[in-house]
C-alpha cells in the first residue's frame, strides 16, 4: 500500500536512504551518505513524500519537491518486486513533466528509469561528489 508519509516513520526511512545510497553508489565515499544524514532528515519531515508500506512495515518510499524526485528508495531484500515501479507509477499519476537526476554510474538505477519512460536530458557534473550525472525527465 501506498501512503503519504507521516512523522513515525521517519527512523525507517532515513535507514532505508542510508542503506540503499550506500549500497547503491560504493563509488561516493561512505563519509559522505553519513555527513547528509541529518541534513536530509530535516528535508525529509518538510518535503512530499510517499512510503510504499507492506505486512513487514516500510519497504520504500519516494520524495519529491514539486515535479522533481529527489529519490525512489526500496529496501534491501524488497528489490526488483515492483514496488520502485509502484512508486513511480504512484507519482506519475500526481504529476506532469516529472524530472530527477541520478549518477551515472548507477546503471542499475538508470536502467530502471529508461525502463519506466524517463529519457536522459543532459550529462553533468555533480557539484558535491564530482560524479557525473544525468538529468532524466519524463
Amino acid at each position: 500500500m501506498i501512503r503519504r508519509f507521516e512523522e513515525k516513520d521517519i527512523s525507517s526511512v532515513m535507514q532505508i536512504w542510508l542503506d540503499s545510497n550506500l549500497e547503491a553508489h560504493s563509488f561516493i565515499a561512505e563519509s559522505y551518505w553519513k555527513n547528509k544524514y541529518e541534513a536530509v532528515e530535516k528535508m525529509i519531515l518538510k518535503a512530499e513524500i510517499y512510503v510504499y508500506e507492506g505486512s513487514d512495515g516500510i519497504n520504500g518510499f519516494v520524495g519529491l519537491i514539486d515535479n522533481y524526485i529527489a529519490g525512489v528508495f526500496v529496501r534491501k531484500g524488497k528489490r526488483s518486486k515492483g514496488i520502485g515501479k509502484q512508486l513511480i507509477d504512484f507519482v506519475k499519476c500526481q504529476y506532469n513533466n516529472l524530472t530527477l537526476d541520478v549518477f551515472v554510474k548507477n546503471i542499475r538505477a538508470v536502467d530502471f528509469y529508461t525502463r519506466e519512460g524517463f529519457q536522459i536530458q543532459r550529462k553533468s557534473i555533480n557539484y558535491d561528489t564530482q560524479e557525473e550525472e544525468y538529468t532524466m525527465c519524463c
